[in-house]
């Protein structure tokens, strides 16, 4: 029996030409009119739409809202298609185990099946969901890393120490991919602390020079710790020139001071999509790469388009992902909001904020929505704040819903009845309403974050509803 192996199963250099990055991105994206990306999007998004309707979920679950093939004729008809979400997948997992019948080479004999790649998610809100990836997709998937990592000034040469996880979980695979494939850095896969210890992690960025960290902010912002501890002095013994990582709504110039002065990148993407956006040398919100992921902003509760400036939750559709899992209008249930107004890239790509929060992880108190993920950015304000923080949702025997943060403060306690006062009346100025505060000293949410444990650190506890 004969199959194609990976590269021989797509066709690379288009790939390569389709979806360019470095100097070549500039050249083909600069001056572009809207009019033309989208014509790019609406003929890849033609293409995506015939793929999925053999697919099994895609055509019950468009069929059940109505729709028919004929009633998507371009782009412009995208919002005649349901959206779906995670629990829409798992469904599908729970229906036909293993993978589900989201992925469209289920039906074909072996012989005949796709060269793939098999990872899952980190089951941060939940059961760890499959994903599975064909050549092409992977590929553009990793491409659009490192596009992200060119376009903020990834120096030629440089030495990169990646903190993501490697194991089943997707994302310390496919950065790796992404920095070995597409750039000619040295690649560290140091992974998360339980892979590679925290203190030989910073060992390894002294012996190899170090000069680019990527992951997750929290773990990144310890290891700074770590390195002091160790007698080691960032921006000094360890010359960190890029932080590169997911920053959200934490504090930027906490993280920077930590690593020396280092500069800050942000970009997002969740397992599903591959990257959607990336932040430029600017520093002026996330440019979403258009060419590849078209990304709606949808009213949380509505699902109607939010106006620019307004929070909405990101829904993606993968332009580019149209051989295996094809995702289209797929509810991330992260919240975002664009940036209006041109960039000084003259680029046809709009710009977000980022991650701000997640819709199903959101607490409402007082008719006050609350995203958990934002209090940090909001503590950081006051000087005492370590960065580190955890809130707890809980609701009285009167049935009124409170909600309390547990937060690291770099002082001795019996400072803290004070700051305590002080931090309650920040985060009231910043949300509208009062929450509780509790104080403790540094590492005190560890046990609540898991921050040693897992890549992205837990940031509530919802006992509303036990």
């Amino acid at each position: 029996m004969t199959y194609p192996t990976y590269y021989e199963s797509f066709d690379y250099s288009a790939m390569l030409d389709d979806y360019p990055l470095g100097e070549t991105f500039m050249q083909r994206y600069q001056g572009m009119s809207r009019e033309a990306l989208k014509a790019i999007q609406n003929q890849r998004f033609m293409a995506l739409i015939d793929k999925a309707w053999n697919i099994p979920f895609y055509r019950r679950l468009w069929s059940n809202a109505g729709v028919q093939p004929a009633d998507i004729q371009s782009i412009d008809d995208i919002t005649k298609l349901p959206t779906y979400s995670k629990s829409d997948i798992m469904q599908s997992v729970a229906d036909y185990p293993p993978i589900g019948d989201f992925n469209g080479f289920e039906h074909l004999p072996p012989e005949q099946r796709p060269p793939v790649v098999f990872h899952t998610t980190s089951g941060t809100t939940g059961t760890p969901q499959p994903i599975v990836f064909g050549a092409k997709g992977r590929e553009v998937q990793a491409l659009l890393v490192a596009r992200g990592y060119r376009f903020m000034g990834l120096k030629p040469a440089a030495t990169v120490q990646s903190c993501y996880g490697h194991g089943m979980i997707n994302g310390g695979h496919y950065i790796r991919e992404a920095v070995t494939r597409y750039t000619n850095a040295l690649f560290l896969s140091a992974g998360t602390g339980i892979e590679t210890r925290s203190l030989q992690q910073v060992n390894l960025m002294k012996t190899f020079g170090t000069n680019v960290l990527v992951g997750f902010a929290d773990y990144i912002n310890k290891l700074a710790s770590v390195a002091r501890e160790e007698g080691l002095v960032p921006g000094k013994d360890i010359k960190i020139d890029m932080i590169i990582g997911h920053l959200g709504m934490e504090t930027r110039e906490a993280l920077s001071e930590a690593w020396g002065g280092a500069e800050l990148y942000d970009w997002y993407g969740v397992a599903d999509t591959g990257c959607i956006a990336a932040e430029g040398p600017d520093h002026n919100g996330l440019y979403v790469w258009e060419d590849a992921q078209y990304l709606e902003l949808l009213d949380v509760d509505t699902n109607e388009p939010v106006a620019d400036g307004e929070k909405g939750n990101m829904v993606v559709t993968c332009l580019y992902k149209d051989d295996v899992y094809p995702v289209i209008r797929f509810n991330t249930c992260d919240v975002t909001e664009a940036i209006p107004g041109d960039n000084p890239f003259n680029l046809p790509f709009k710009r977000i904020k980022g991650f701000l929060g997640r819709s199903d992880n959101m607490v409402k108190l007082r008719g006050i929505n609350i995203y958990p993920h934002g209090i940090g950015g909001m503590l950081a304000e006051h000087a005492a704040f370590a960065g580190e923080y955890f809130c707890v949702a809980e609701r009285d025997s009167n049935g009124r819903d409170e909600m309390t943060v547990i937060a690291e403060v770099k002082a001795p306690s019996a400072a803290h009845d004070d700051l305590t006062r002080q931090f309650a009346e920040i985060l009231k100025r910043k949300i509208g309403i009062e929450v509780g505060v509790q104080l403790v000293g540094e590492g005190g949410t560890a046990a609540f974050t898991e921050i040693d444990k897992r890549q992205k650190p837990l940031r509530l506890k919802d006992s509303r509803f036990d």
